[in-house]
């Protein structure tokens, strides 16, 4: 295995290069770009490197499909990190080019939503073609094959090209999620505002079957961040759904709901405890009454005393 490097979702000048970039230790990583997430995380699985970065959701689309089917798919990866990163788009073009002359637009399908609105209001004949990434789309206007990619303003020099128009959105405040993902290993130590992710399996369809996953975690005071459901590839109405939660595995609440659920379901892929991103332990909301690990550990004495004969 290559432990020091870091693949990403490429090629160079995507707004995970960027992402990548802001974590400390890429000083000292190769980061190699990969035309694809599955590309790029399979390079962990076969250890040619140690981590890869890609992203998992955005603030106005919702989950990256790419990511969440490989993370439950294929030999198992672990989270180790989350990166978030505030996204603006600019319109790149070769030098030269006026907004008038732009007729044929691409980026990768996320960016699709995020500039609709701009794009509907200021080049409504333009045709949207998609790119498999935001950089890629800027080396296919630099090739020539399109006159305007949505791309981060960072990417123009990297593709001789110019910010025709900058700071494009259509929602203020946008933000991508990445994570850097390796392989299974023991999850960092918890910091006290930590995130867990799973994906989680129905052993069969029946009135009531997602609210009994819900309820592992409700009946623990453990509050879900996000979920989503994704096909299986095993037939029409088949799903596992991926889930984040606030805490760490080795808190009582959470791995008491992670037993719960492997007790009731088919499948559970654990995907790691990791520490939120720009959160600290102190602006975490204090623990519901009866959640707390001095809590479960009281009531697994209690219980104890009375198996005994001393309640």
């Amino acid at each position: 295995m290559s432990a020091n490097r870091y693949t990403y979702l490429g090629p160079e000048g995507t707004f995970t290069e960027a992402a990548l970039r802001s974590m400390p230790e890429a000083a000292t990583r190769e980061l190699v770009p990969m035309v694809s997430v599955p590309a790029a995380l399979d390079a962990v699985r076969t250890g040619a490197a140690a981590a890869s970065l890609v992203p998992i959701e955005n603030s106005v689309e919702g989950g990256v499909n790419a990511t969440l089917d490989e993370l439950a798919a294929g030999e198992p990866l672990m989270i180790y990190r989350e990166v978030l990163l505030s996204i603006s788009f600019a319109l790149l073009v070769r030098p030269g080019t006026a907004l008038t002359d732009v007729k044929t637009v691409t980026g990768h399908p996320v960016a699709q939503p995020q500039v609709r609105n701009w794009l509907a209001g200021n080049l409504p004949d333009a045709q949207w073609e998609s790119a498999a990434s935001n950089a890629d789309g800027a080396r296919l206007v630099q090739e020539g094959r399109y006159d305007a990619a949505f791309a981060g303003e960072f990417a123009a020099p990297r593709y001789a090209l110019e910010p025709l128009v900058t700071d494009i959105h259509d929602a203020q405040n946008a933000m991508t999620r990445f994570v850097l993902v390796g392989r299974p290993a023991r999850p960092a130590a918890r910091t006290g505002a930590d995130k867990t992710s799973v994906v989680i399996w129905l052993g069969d369809d029946h009135p009531g079957a997602l609210l009994e996953l819900l309820q592992e975690y409700a009946a623990r005071g453990v509050n879900l961040m996000r979920i989503e459901s994704r096909p299986t590839g095993e037939g029409i109405g088949r799903y596992c759904f991926s889930v984040d939660c606030e805490g760490h595995i080795t808190d009582r609440r959470v791995g008491s709901a992670l037993m719960g659920l492997k007790r009731i379901c088919p499948k559970v892929r654990f995907l790691g405890s990791y520490p939120r991103a720009g959160v600290e332990p102190a602006e975490i909301a204090p623990l519901r009454h009866g959640t707390s690990d001095e809590a479960f550990t009281e009531a697994a004495e209690w219980l104890a005393r009375c198996q005994d004969g001393r309640a």
